[in-house]
This record gives structure tokens, sequence and C-alpha cells, in this order.
């Protein structure tokens, strides 16, 4: 009897090894062909060059749609579909103005104004200027010191957080103009997100309540709020003139952009990987996040490429107004769950292309210690962990259908030296890093289509 059971479980293990190591060989296959024959730096230079800059609502977004659902069906899609959605359209209008005086002297800053803020007065706005570190700081003035004021919120990216440090500052981009109106401020200017110190202002979504007056809102660079805070210390009284003609029009009608493989075996579970198409307009949305677009429709043509016949399906999505609203990934849910479609584990790559260190996971725990034993496959690729915390803002709102959450996790300090800016462009993204990311992407799919959850 020990020699039966000896035997069944070294018959176990040879199965196992020889599954992995056919497992193995196709990682090999898929990274052969992402690396040698790729076009994802190819697609994202024709998204950064031809089209640029793809705010929802905007004639660049409808472009960016018309030409990602070509490149899926170039790419071999079986099915390639738009998937209406409302989105909101806000447009920055003319270049923002933002100068400082004290006494005789001026200086001209380098600002624009946050995603979705409201515009100043077409003559522009001009007011005394204080300086907060935080809300904190902010309440202690009270409304006598803040009334009538433009409030400038001083409050850099702390350097000890080493992956949180635009979590805790972004929330000054977020609710600094609604805890400025509470106090009776007419506007409000932040230092940029990011740990660079340069000249490029970073914009990005700004939030408004409805108990409260709307006020302008904008961000200046992080060498221009260095340099305001020295000048604070030896003056009594800043004022700044602001002018900004951005807008908020209509909401209309948009798309994610799927493309699908149907699965052999079990098409009814399905797996989804994307990125989200839009992007702010003052580059040319390259890390954030057309890479994420194009390591997804990488995914489609590899998988083409090496004649693999997926056993679950597998789709391609190019989110909508992820920047500031959500609206795509928001109706990609609730269409699943109006069609009661089974999603049984979904990707996103929005951390920009600087290929891939880990592979987060949030899942059922049998579910994550599967995924996990994959791991030595993806080693050789330069992914070394798979920790938990998978998930993403599109595909976020699958959760509550129970699907497993996979996120990609690149080198991500230099994120935000490009995200929301004018310098993310497509000679920022380097062609080897985007296709590694690819390689993780495309591996991992593969893995969950052959085996499932």
């Amino acid at each position: 009897m020990k020699k039966i059971l000896l035997l069944s479980y070294c018959m176990i293990c040879s199965l196992f090894a020889f599954s992995q190591n056919e497992d193995s060989l196709m990682v090999r296959r898929i990274a052969d062909d992402i690396l040698i024959n790729g076009k994802a730096y190819d697609d994202l230079r024709y998204l950064c060059k031809k089209i640029g800059a793809r705010l929802s609502g905007s004639a660049n977004a409808q472009k960016a749609v018309e030409a990602t659902a070509t490149m899926l069906k170039e790419a071999g899609a079986d099915t390639v579909y738009l998937q209406p959605c409302m989105v909101p359209h806000w447009i920055r209008g003319a270049k923002e103005q933002g100068i400082v005086q004290w006494g005789k002297n001026k200086k001209a800053l380098n600002v624009c104004a946050l995603g979705m803020s409201v515009g100043t007065p077409a003559s522009g706005l001009k007011a005394e200027l204080i300086e907060v570190a935080n809300f904190e700081e902010l309440k202690k003035l009270g409304a006598e010191k803040v009334k009538g004021k433009i409030v400038f919120f001083n409050y850099p990216m702390k350097p000890e957080l080493i992956f949180n440090g635009y979590g805790d500052a972004v929330r000054y981009r977020g609710s600094g103009p609604v805890e400025a109106a509470k106090l009776g401020a007419v506007a409000v200017m932040i230092r940029s997100v990011t740990h660079a110190l340069d000249n490029n202002p970073h914009t990005g979504a700004t939030r408004y309540d409805s108990t409260v007056n709307k006020i302008p809102a904008m961000a200046c660079s992080t060498l221009d709020a260095e340099w305001l805070h020295e000048l604070f210390k030896k003056e009594k009284k800043v004022e700044l003139f602001m002018k900004m003609s951005c807008e908020k029009l209509p909401d209309v009608l948009s798309y994610n952009v799927i493309g699908e493989i149907r699965g052999t075996e079990k098409p009814e579970e399905i797996i989804t990987a994307g990125g989200h198409l839009d992007s702010w307009d003052l580059g040319e949305g390259a890390h954030d996040d057309g890479a994420g677009c194009v390591q997804s429709i990488q995914i489609i043509r590899t998988i083409k490429n090496l004649g693999i016949k997926p056993k679950r399906t597998i789709r391609a999505v190019m989110f909508m107004n992820e920047e500031n609203g959500l609206a795509g990934g928001t109706k990609y849910a609730e269409l699943a769950g109006i069609n009661k479609e089974n999603h049984i584990f979904a990707i996103e790559s929005d951390a920009g292309g600087f290929g891939v260190e880990t592979l987060g996971l949030t899942g059922k725990p049998e579910q994550v210690n599967k995924v996990r034993s994959w791991l030595p496959l993806f080693r050789p690729y330069g992914i070394y962990d798979m920790p938990d915390g998978g998930g993403g803002a599109d595909i976020g709102p699958l959760r509550k259908y129970g699907t497993f959450m996979c996120s990609v996790n690149p080198g991500t300090q230099r994120y935000f030296d490009y995200h929301h800016a004018p310098n993310d462009k497509f000679e920022a993204v380097h062609k080897r890093e985007l296709e590694m990311g690819a390689i993780g992407m495309t591996a991992i799919v593969y893995l969950v289509a052959q085996y499932g959850l």
C-alpha cells in the first residue's frame, strides 16, 4: 500500500513538474513575441503623436476611440465593439495666468487650472495670497483671516512615504477648494502633487460641495511653491492675480473600446485586462495611461500571434473617463451585472509604462495561493513578488461581483514626475520597460485563461 501511495505521489509530482515546464516554455514564447514582434510602442507613438491629449468629451478622445478599435481589429480580436457611456466635458480654455505681486515687484508663475475647476471672471481675479501648510492651519486662521483671500496650500509630498506620498498629498487637490470656500476664500492654489522639483505644474481633478461656493482652483509648479515659501518669510503682503477660462459643459456620449477573444471551453468566464484611454490635456497621456492601453492591446496581439486558443474569454478594455468621473469603469461593471456576466479576473495597468516589479493580488485565499504558485514563471522577467492589494480605479467596480483583482505595479518612484503634467509625453516612455510590462500582463492573463481560479 505504501508503495502504491509513493508511486501516486511521484506521478503527481512529475505531472506538476511537466505542467510547470510547459508553462515556462509558453511564457518564454509570450516574452519572445512581445520583445521581437510587439507593436505596443508603435501604438503608443500613434496615440501620443498623431492624436495627443485625450480629455473626456473632446474630439481627441473620440479619435482615440476610433484608433484603438482599429488597433484591436488589427491585433486579431474575434470581436471589437464600442460600449456607450456618458462622460463629463470640461475644457481648459486659454492658457492660465498666475502673477504674484509684492510691492512694485511682479513674477509670473508656472500654473494650470485643476481639472473640473470653475473659471475666474473674464477679467481675472486678484486678491491677497495666504500660505497654509495643511487643513489644520487653515482652520486655525478662521474665516476672519481667510475671507476674501486666495489660499495657497503648500503641502509637499512627504519624502519619508516610500509609496503612499501621493495618496497623502492629493487630498489638498481634491478637497482644498471646498475647505477654503467654507471660510470665505475666493480662490485656491495648490503646490503640484509630485516629488519632482521642476517648473511643470500638475493638474488633476478637484471636487466641489453643493453647500459652499465653487471657487477657482489652480496648481503651481513645485519650484514656484518653494520660491513663494521664501517670499512669505520676507514680505508681509503678497497678492496673486489669476485668470482661468475653464468651464464645465454638458455631458457627452463617449465609449469604452473592447476587443475580445472568445474562450473555447468556458467562454462564460471572462478575464478583463485594461487601461484608461482618456488623459489630461497638458501632455500626451503617455504614462497615464496610454501605456496601459497599448499593453492591453498587445495581450490580444500576442495570444493571436502564437495561435493560443484560450479556454476562457479574454477582453482588452480601453476605459473612458477615469480621470474626471470613472464613467467608463462604472458603465462596464453596470452592464456586467445587467448581462449576468461572470467576470473571474481583472487586471489594470495605470501606474506608468515602467515595466513591472510586482503584481498585486486581491481575491479569496485559495485563489491568491493558486496565482502565487505561478510566481516562479514570472521571476525570469523581473517580477519577484505578488503581494496583497490588487485592483485599480476602472476595474474596481467589478469587485462587488467577487472578481479577482490584479494590479500592475511598476517601479513608481518616477511616475509622479510625469503624472498629469506637460512632460507626460511619448519620449518619457522606454520601449523595453513598456514591453516588460506587457509580458507580465499577457503571461498572467494566459495562465488564468488556461487554468481558471
